[in-house]
């Protein structure tokens, strides 16, 4: 699949199967690969899927920082633009679901609807222990390197009997992440929030959030309250990686959404 120039950097994109565009935006540290069972399903059902990989993540380049969620928006519209594929359903998991929050503020015409997976509107660092959780992942990376960090997220969000393969394999594919981009991308998600803005995000909007996900489902409730159009829905037995441990009832759930919305 193709190359694009966006924003003076080259971004790796991928486009399957033909009808309404359909955008899967990645979590950190993930890439096109981990859409693999969203990708082979939505675009059998009169959907162009689209997916691609961030600044810093993936076969894309891996410029110098900073990097923010404001960038990865603008450099998401513009390959949308270049490509001709808006407006679109969009699908977000955890930093993937900020930057469609930031794309319903900022360019609500590139949006048909909006799924956000296991994510929210702002991470503001507002306590001690939200401060030091991102202070450690980032000394992990820096000082253990990109396999141990790996090694964790993987053990932490695949530790069930018979998760072994998607555990290791998943712990492979995260430490291929350069070190410096992955940083680079954690710091752009400290004290972001759009909060302010969510009564003006008129989308038909899906929150799909894990029983056992970072944040309780409480925290998405609440945001979704405050939303014109939006329900929640809660998947059973999954973590953060909902559309990987997850998949079959996460793509039926999605797809009878989008349906509506199509």
């Amino acid at each position: 699949m193709p190359d694009i120039r966006i924003n003076n950097i080259t971004l790796y994109y991928e486009a399957t199967g033909q009808g309404h565009p359909l955008l899967f935006l990645n979590g950190l540290g993930m890439s096109v690969r981990d859409w693999e069972g969203q990708v082979g399903y939505f675009s059998k059902k009169d959907y162009r899927v689209i997916t691609f990989d961030y600044r810093g993540q993936g076969a894309s380049d891996k410029p110098a920082g900073p990097y923010s969620i404001s960038l990865f928006c603008d450099d998401t519209v513009r390959l949308l633009r270049s490509i001709n594929a808006w407006p679109t359903h969009l699908v977000g998991l955890s930093m993937g679901g900020m930057i469609a929050f930031q794309m319903a503020v900022s360019h609500p015409e590139f949006i048909r609807s909006m799924v956000i997976v296991n994510s929210g509107p702002d991470l503001t660092l507002r306590t001690r222990a939200q401060k030091l959780e991102l202070l450690k992942r980032r000394l992990i990376v820096r000082i253990l390197g990109m396999r141990k960090m790996a090694e964790i997220l993987a053990g932490r969000l695949f530790p069930e009997k018979g998760q072994e393969f998607l555990r290791r394999e998943m712990a492979r594919r995260w430490a291929q992440n350069d070190k410096n981009a992955y940083n680079n991308s954690v710091q752009a998600l400290k004290d972001w929030s759009v909060s302010k803005h969510l009564g003006e995000i008129l989308c038909p909007t899906l929150v799909i959030s894990a029983d056992q996900d970072y944040t309780p489902l409480s925290y998405k409730q609440s945001y979704v309250n405050k939303m014109p159009d939006a329900e929640l829905v809660a998947i059973p037995n999954s973590r953060h990686a909902t559309p990987l441990d997850q998949p079959e009832i996460f793509n039926e759930i999605v797809s009878e959404f989008l349906m509506q919305h199509s």
